[in-house]
């Protein structure tokens, strides 16, 4: 018997919304479907992850593809959708980088070293916890390539740190059933705390930076 997926998965999601979407793409074509849907989750990171995962898990739970169907093809997209970031970063180059960097405002070339020699020592925790983390989770693979990351070290800390978190919330979904929605409100919130975390930290950098030009200043009239 055909279940309409989209159909039970609107239910208590916009019809027109990411959940319509991605249950269309599961209904229709099984694993490859979640997959594709988490690939492009990887390259346009508003499409969250906490709606397309527990949905595979709950496809899953429905008997529309089996559970390691819906953890594999996830963690496969996700591995797709990194290794394209990846090749972003190394096409846009470390010079490129430089070249930007120096005419942005509030900023060092100095800060760029030592951000290069942060990733150097601390690459590969980045990239496997990075996997883990909403936001970053897909914004990691663009350093990665600009460091010229080893590519089999990166795929494989890619596909550890993804298949962990895609089995977290494909889990979830499979076993919370028609409420699978409930693990979107929950990652929600950790995505809304990284986020001011990441807001908080930008606007202390650059206030920072300005009362140091401000001093600077100050110091040039005195003297």
């Amino acid at each position: 018997m055909h279940l309409d997926l989209t159909t039970m998965a609107i239910a208590r999601q916009p019809a027109d919304g990411v959940a319509g979407w991605a249950a269309g793409l599961v209904d229709t074509m099984g694993g490859p479907g979640a997959g594709l849907a988490i690939a492009l989750e990887n390259l346009f990171p508003p499409l969250p992850s906490e709606v397309i995962l527990p949905l595979t898990g709950f496809a899953a739970g429905q008997g529309v593809l089996s559970l390691a169907s819906a953890l594999f093809w996830t963690t496969l997209g996700s591995v797709v959708g990194a290794v394209a970031l990846y090749w972003i970063g190394v096409l846009f180059g470390r010079d490129r980088m430089h070249a930007i960097w120096r005419k942005l405002p509030l900023v060092k070339p100095s800060d760029l070293v030592r951000t290069e020699e942060w990733f150097a020592r601390h690459g590969t925790k980045a990239v496997f916890l990075g996997r883990m983390v909403p936001i970053f989770r897909s914004l990691i693979s663009v350093p990665a390539g600009v460091e010229r990351m080893p590519m089999p070290l990166f795929i494989m800390l890619t596909t550890l740190g993804s298949l962990i978190w895609n089995s977290v919330l494909v889990v979830a979904g499979y076993w919370l059933g028609d409420r699978w929605d409930v693990v979107e409100t929950y990652v929600g919130v950790l995505s809304k705390a990284v986020l001011v975390m990441v807001v908080v930290a930008v606007v202390a950098y650059v206030a920072v930076r300005l009362r140091g030009r401000g001093r600077a200043a100050q110091h040039r009239r005195a003297s």
